[in-house]
């Protein structure tokens, strides 16, 4: 399959409704008005009309340029602008006007940066924190370039849930993880738990870009045994002809079979199915860390 992105080639179960049109309108208004991102519409979210029909974005902090323009992502690449001081306070009044109870913050790549982004993140969730006291925050980090110290920083800002993505299996990094080093992704998740014991950890894959089974389960069984809590699995989807293609579209059935062999791995949450994305139904997912560790 030379092309994932077109839905007239997909297959029944990646055909979608049209979303609600006058949600999605309301949500980028609100967006654009106070000058904030989402990933949802940068990188092409699938999912954007459900969680914009129920109030819900995840907020793409650091601008919308990244540092390294990886071969699977929408969002794109070149020299970002320096960081807004006044995005996280925005990015907190949003939250609390658009009354969420979870809140992502996601980020670009921001390897041009000393301390690639990460004093934003942490800015970000303390204002949230200050203002909706009652709100859950989760953090999808990139790398940090693996400094240790600039993910303490994050996490002494006190998010319930911090997300690392490793994005596919070893084999593809060159190829398509632009800048990225598969052995040290994995050690951000190990980390989590390392400097903040009692934050969940998080992390996710695409499936279709030619991956084996096999190498699929080897990934699932590295974030185990980094004491990743919750995973999610999804298709792949390119989201033009000039990026990686899609190889194959994975079964409904195929989901259901990794989500059983994840659990049975020991992960606290697993969303597995094509349309899942990292931040979907994140809300779920921590609410089900929670209770398997009766809080």
């Amino acid at each position: 399959m030379s092309q994932g992105g077109t839905p007239h080639n997909r297959p029944a179960w990646l055909v979608q409704k049209a979303p609600d049109q006058e949600s999605l309108r309301r949500m980028r208004a609100l967006m654009e008005g106070q000058a904030l991102n989402t990933v949802c519409v940068e990188a092409q979210c699938p999912n954007q009309g459900e969680c914009f029909s129920c109030g819900t974005a995840t907020f793409l902090i650091l601008g919308d340029v990244c540092t390294r323009g990886c071969r699977f992502c929408a969002v794109k690449g070149g020299r970002p602008a320096p960081p807004d001081p006044e995005e996280p306070a925005r990015l907190a009044q949003t939250a609390a006007d658009l009354g969420l109870k979870h809140v992502v913050i996601t980020s670009v790549t921001r390897d041009d940066l000393p301390d690639q982004g990460a004093g934003q993140f942490a800015e970000a969730v303390r204002r949230v924190k200050k203002l909706s006291p009652q709100t859950s925050v989760e953090v999808l980090i990139p790398d940090f370039q693996g400094r240790v110290e600039l993910l303490e920083l994050v996490a002494q800002a006190g998010p319930e849930v911090i997300a690392h993505n490793l994005e596919t299996v070893p084999r593809f990094y060159g190829p398509v993880r632009r800048g990225a080093i598969y052995a040290r992704s994995l050690e951000v998740v190990a980390s989590v738990k390392r400097v903040s014991p009692a934050t969940a950890s998080k992390s996710g894959i695409m499936l279709g870009l030619g991956e084996t089974r096999e190498e699929v389960l080897g990934v699932l069984r590295d974030l185990r045994g980094a004491d990743c809590d919750i995973l999610t699995l999804g298709q792949y989807l390119a989201p033009s002809t000039e990026h990686a293609p899609v190889e194959r579209f994975v079964t409904p059935d195929e989901f259901e079979q990794f989500k059983r062999e994840a659990l049975a791995m020991g992960f606290k949450y697993v969303a597995s199915s094509p349309y899942v994305r990292s931040s979907y139904r994140a809300d779920q997912a921590w609410k089900a860390v929670r209770k398997a560790a009766g809080s």
